[in-house]
């Protein structure tokens, strides 16, 4: 926020972003109730106000991405997730587990069967390696503004690499 609201201001934005109505938000905010809807009118017009509505819609919707952090956290749990976890008894903490990719409980003449089924550990390290830029295969980029950055891991690719450095044509002998 560039500039302080009033405190009146403030709760306007809040409940507006709230309710979604902003005659009730200014009411709500202390706005005298005949001339609410003037003010209301007002505030939705006035820069520091649009600002601080922005500013809330961003904050909802970062929070509606995982970061990075709880990626990673969720890989992780599956990756550490074990049949043995649940085999006892099935609370709703464990039915949460990341690690769970399916359960179903059929009945049949014998009784009740569960069937469980878990995500891939290895696919999750697999992920997790991605995201980590460990053991990367083949041509790997990294554009940012500034640079441009190519990691080779391939022998025959590096060889190549060194003639064009070189300035021999690719696979013609030297002179």
């Amino acid at each position: 926020m560039l500039s302080r609201l009033t405190q009146k201001q403030e709760t306007f934005c809040l409940k507006y972003f709230e309710l979604g109505n902003a005659t009730e938000a200014a009411i709500i905010a202390g706005y005298n109730p005949h001339t609410a809807a003037v003010i209301a009118y007002e505030n939705l017009r006035k820069p520091k106000i649009v600002e601080r509505l922005a500013e809330l819609q961003k904050a909802v919707e970062d929070a509606t991405i995982a970061t990075v952090l709880e990626r990673k956290q969720v890989l992780t749990e599956i990756l550490r997730g074990r049949f043995a976890d649940f085999m006892t008894k099935l609370t709703p903490e464990k039915l949460k587990s990341a690690a769970l990719q399916e359960i179903r409980v059929i009945d049949s003449v014998g009784g009740k069967t569960t069937i469980i089924k878990l995500h891939s550990p290895i696919q999750a390290i697999t992920e997790l390696n991605k995201m980590e830029k460990i053991y990367s295969e083949g041509a790997v980029v990294n554009i940012d503004n500034r640079r441009l950055e190519i990691t080779v891991s391939s022998e025959s690719t590096k060889k190549l690499l060194g003639e064009i450095e070189e300035g021999i044509a690719p696979h013609e002998e030297a002179k």
